[in-house]
């Protein structure tokens, strides 16, 4: 066995390309069967796992019963493949109850981030993230947003978290690179970068993985990438992270997942819905989509 292969055989289980899943939309409700077949496409090109009802999966615009809806259809199309449900909130009550539920479904674990709005201490995230912890019967990956939580977890505070017994990860948005290198030095959390246009740098640096948005199109190439960080084949990732460039940018254009939506209805695999208040894409970024 190469060095590759033992690498690979002991692959961390939140590690390699996650997709952030859309959550498709007819006519005003989910439209479960594009979602099953979204998430059976994506499994057939090698992704890892999947995340349902993170930020991409517009959640925070889907009620409680169909977040528990979507789960269960992306459960059952993913066949085995590891699922990540989102979970957020500032109500610790109402967080709490939804961390129980969840207790109920297979799911590989819960990406979780800071409550929004209220803007705790340190301290306070510290108790957030541990109280949510100790309640949930499967890991948790912290979500770190700063710009849609409004709340900044200090390195400190995430390394003293890393040593949660059940909290296992972090989805890294926080856009502080000195951050994202300690963590990786300390080893204990895993990182996955959750910001599309950092996959290259957090991988090259020693992170795990990527929570991607933009790797519902040309997975394959976001898989091949990953495999060529992973082997330190630096000059292929290079030039295949550069061919890459102009969705990525093009797919944050506006808002996502707005400019998602549009290349996938472009594809045909769903409507180009989304809900209000956010809206589809504009009609020169889908003509630029449609170039790419």
């Amino acid at each position: 066995m190469s060095a590759t292969d033992t690498a690979t055989s002991h692959q961390p289980l939140f590690s390699g390309l996650w997709i952030a899943l859309v959550t498709p939309f007819k006519d005003g409700a989910v439209d479960h069967p594009a979602l099953a077949a979204l998430t059976t496409r994506l499994r057939a090109d090698g992704v890892a796992g999947f995340v349902a009802c993170g930020s991409t999966g517009e959640a925070a615009a889907l009620d409680k019963a169909e977040q528990l809806q979507v789960l269960e259809t992306v459960l059952s199309a993913a066949k085995g493949l590891p699922v990540v449900m989102g979970v957020s909130g500032y109500h610790q009550g109402q967080v709490l109850e939804q961390v129980q539920a969840l207790a109920h479904y297979p799911v590989a674990g819960l990406l979780v981030s800071a409550p929004h709005y209220i803007r705790p201490s340190q301290e306070g995230l510290l108790h957030w993230f541990r109280t949510l912890a100790d309640a949930s019967a499967v890991p948790l990956l912290i979500y770190d947003i700063p710009y849609r939580t409004g709340a900044t977890l200090t390195t400190e505070t995430l390394l003293a978290l890393a040593a949660h017994p059940r909290i296992e990860a972090i989805k890294d948005c926080g856009g502080n690179t000195a951050k994202t290198q300690a963590l990786i030095a300390d080893g204990r959390l895993q990182v996955l970068t959750g910001e599309d246009a950092q996959i290259f740098h957090t991988l090259a640096l020693g992170g795990a993985g990527a929570i991607s948005a933009c790797a519902h199109w040309q997975t394959p190439l976001f898989v091949e990438l990953m495999a060529l960080l992973r082997q330190g084949d630096l000059p292929a990732a290079r030039h295949l992270w550069q061919a890459l460039q102009p969705w990525v940018e093009a797919c944050f254009a506006e808002p996502n997942p707005a400019p998602l939506k549009a290349m996938l209805a472009h594809a045909g695999w769903m409507h180009s819905e989304l809900r209000a208040p956010m809206m589809p894409a504009s009609k020169a970024l889908q003509d630029r989509l449609k170039a790419l």
